[in-house]
């Protein structure tokens, strides 16, 4: 009988239970208790960007009242400039200015001859007939006006239109006498002599004009008048009057 007894252990139900194994945090535990195998679980962690901090410059007063001053001058220019644009574009539009017309009618050989010097001495009638085609513009003819006759590159002789006014579509007739002394006499007179036998002289007439232009009862600055007439003459004898076989004038205006 002592033999087939067996002994169990007693269990003391007062006990307290006894420690569940430790499992590290984060971890989780098997069915079967194996801890052997544990697995980690996967946390979704925030992404972080580092960011430069920018600190402001400090505000300088006396450059931005500057870059004020030069956006206001240039806008006031601009605005100018459209102003005048417009006016200009107005007042065209309601005269349509037109520039005077020059010809040439005839040209007098009153002197021409050398000197005891051996200079060219020359005195020159020319006929000029100056037409304004203009309905509602009159012209001021001012002083410092000159005319001058060349042959070649050397200018014969020289004079000015008188001052006086030219209203609206009107055609005037001027007698201006010209008068000048050139060097090398000698030469220029065997060259024209040269040329006279041709029949074909070639002379330049230069216009320089100061006028004011009269816009119904107001009246305007000072603009020149600029011409170059070309002519071809048969002779150049004194005491007669040439005959022009061909001019061309070109004119233009100087602000």
């Amino acid at each position: 009988m002592t033999e087939n007894q067996r002994i169990h252990p007693v269990v003391d139900m007062e006990a307290p239970p006894a420690p569940a194994p430790a499992v590290p945090r984060g971890s989780f535990k098997s069915e079967k208790g194996d801890t052997s195998q544990l697995q980690q679980p996967i946390i979704n962690q925030p992404f972080t960007r580092t960011v430069p901090v920018m600190y402001p410059r400090p505000h300088n007063k006396k450059r931005s009242c500057f870059c004020k001053c030069i956006c206001w001058t240039i806008s006031l220019i601009i605005l100018l400039l459209i102003i005048i644009a417009t006016i200009g574009g107005i007042l065209y539009l309601v005269f349509k200015p037109k520039i005077p017309q020059y010809s040439v009618d005839n040209l007098r050989i009153s002197d021409l001859r050398l000197n005891f010097d051996m200079s060219l001495y020359a005195r020159f009638n020319v006929r000029i007939t100056a037409v304004n085609p203009n309905k509602k513009i009159g012209i001021y003819y001012e002083k410092g006006s000159r005319l001058s006759v060349w042959y070649k590159n050397t200018q014969l002789c020289e004079g000015s239109i008188p001052k006086f006014y030219q209203g609206h579509q009107n055609r005037t007739v001027l007698d201006v006498a010209l008068t000048g002394q050139s060097q090398y006499g000698n030469t220029l007179m065997s060259a024209i002599q040269e040329a006279a036998q041709t029949g074909r002289i070639p002379l330049d007439l230069k216009i320089k004009v100061p006028v004011s232009v009269k816009l119904g009862k107001l009246k305007l600055r000072k603009v020149k008048i600029l011409g170059d007439c070309l002519l071809i003459v048969d002779s150049l004898s004194a005491n007669s009057l040439v005959r022009i076989k061909a001019s061309t004038c070109k004119f233009g205006l100087k602000l």
